[in-house]
């Protein structure tokens, strides 16, 4: 395969993540959590880093393969704090809040911002959570942006 074929495949890969990402939230039902949130920012950038290859930069393909690197490590990250390997942040895993200060409406309120932890999966297949899904299918577009990175035109 090309360069240009690669770019488009690890392009596309970012794409589906994304369009996934969104489907999830805005069809399914499931809010994303801090740390979803972080997952998708390399995969913005990894689309717009593609798009910029294909205008006749390749080399970026290399910025390809660090904007999958990290949102591979980001979704490691998470994978590991949903199953309590360690801590995660305390602003989305419950450890920063402070129920003392919130008052009984507060607690009983049911409009307004939920927080969504990072500790809890809210969806799973074969095992694997969403952070987990992205993580490995991340690591294949590493995989595909450093083959772009690699390959003659």
């Amino acid at each position: 395969m090309t360069r240009n074929g690669w770019i488009i495949l690890a392009t596309l890969g970012s794409l589906a993540m994304m369009l996934g990402a969104w489907g999830f939230e805005y069809i399914g039902g499931y809010p994303p959590c801090q740390m979803c949130y972080w997952q998708r920012w390399p995969h913005i950038a990894a689309i717009i880093i593609g798009v910029i290859g294909l205008l006749g930069l390749p080399w970026m393909a290399w910025f390809g393969a660090l904007a999958a690197a990290t949102t591979m490590g980001i979704g490691m990250f998470h994978s590991g704090v949903e199953r309590d390997w360690w801590e995660g942040p305390k602003s989305c895993t419950g450890g920063g809040l402070d129920l003392g200060a919130m008052t009984g409406a507060d607690l009983l309120a049911i409009e307004g911002p939920k927080l969504v932890m990072c500790d809890e999966v809210a969806w799973a297949m074969f095992g694997l959570s969403m952070a987990s899904w992205n993580a490995l299918i991340s690591g294949i577009l590493v995989i595909f942006w450093l083959r772009a990175a690699r390959s003659p035109f």
